[in-house]
């Protein structure tokens, strides 16, 4: 199902997205669709920073917290939540806000997703189970020999595009780039949608990041993480990666400080902050840039209102 048109409002972690999108959402009669990877997980309400249960209740939020966190959500799991999102946004005559900071769940929209076959599960659990006893340097080194290309713009060190990488080759002997290459139908022609990337000032961003992660730490995040922490899941699973769950958990298990444990969250968020910007710049070059302190008013603008 192909909505006419819909809203994207795309930014780095902290930039103020969300109250955003609820404010646009009052004014237009929309529907926020969440596109922030780690805001699907229903474990991680407070480190992902969700939409309260106000916020949420006051305008429609739609795939907010509805994915355990033992699921390895994927970009086609989201799409195809996404086009039922769509789906009841057109029958409810609302209109489709995305907001989040999930590049690739914007790129797939927008310009569809790329034909990688799902990967056995047998083959899956072997390359993981390679990756925790041999390390990512001896999948670098395989990769080398069987997908070269991929592995020379991969560092040795990045466990999880290594081990996917390798995934995809040896289930279906093709590299990962020539799959990548064939993509489907996106859900959103872009010429019909409104699009805007967030550039808030560095500094103030960068604080703001500090000041969330203080206030995630006081809202009770020690508690999620600790809860998430006794299931004994895959530290690999992109839940499990959060900004701050390693480093929380490494507290919780009694190596690391509460400060340093928080510092260190706080560093990765800002980061990873810093290659959203560089992500989207290169990859989604023609988005609108706004100040988040004018994008209402320059997304109404664009819509006609």
């Amino acid at each position: 199902m192909r909505a006419p048109w819909a809203i994207l409002i795309a930014g780095p972690t902290a930039s103020g997205k969300s109250g955003i999108a609820l404010e646009l959402a009052r004014q237009v009669d929309g529907v926020i669709i969440n596109a922030d990877s780690k805001q699907v997980y229903r474990d991680l309400h407070v480190l992902s920073a969700r939409p309260s249960t106000g916020e949420e209740a006051e305008v429609p939020h739609r795939l907010y917290g509805h994915v355990d966190a033992a699921v390895n959500y994927s970009v086609a799991m989201f799409l195809a939540d996404a086009e039922a999102a769509l789906a009841d946004a057109a029958r409810e005559s609302r209109i489709p806000i995305f907001v989040g900071g999930g590049g690739l769940y914007f790129k797939a929209l927008t310009t569809g997703l790329s034909k990688v076959p799902p990967v056995p599960v047998e083959v899956r659990d072997a390359v993981r189970a390679r990756l925790a006893q041999e390390g990512p340097q001896a999948l670098h080194a395989e990769l080398t020999d069987r997908d070269p290309a991929v592995a020379a713009r991969l560092k040795p060190a990045d466990r999880v595009r290594i081990a996917r990488a390798l995934e995809v080759v040896i289930a279906t002997g093709r590299s990962i780039d020539t799959w990548n290459s064939e993509n489907s139908a996106p859900l959103l022609d872009p010429a019909c949608s409104v699009r805007v990337f967030l550039e808030p000032d560095r500094k103030r961003l960068y604080e703001n990041i500090d000041a969330r992660f203080d206030g995630m730490i006081a809202a009770g995040a020690l508690d999620e993480v600790r809860a998430l922490a006794d299931r004994g899941l895959d530290p690999l699973l992109p839940a499990m990666k959060a900004h701050g769950v390693p480093w929380l958990i490494k507290h919780i298990a009694g190596d690391l400080s509460l400060a340093d444990a928080v510092e260190k969250g706080k560093l990765d968020t800002r980061h990873y902050a810093k290659r959203q910007f560089t992500w989207f710049r290169h990859q989604l070059a023609d988005w609108v840039r706004v100040a988040p302190e004018t994008a209402v008013d320059t997304l109404l603008r664009n819509i006609g209102r």
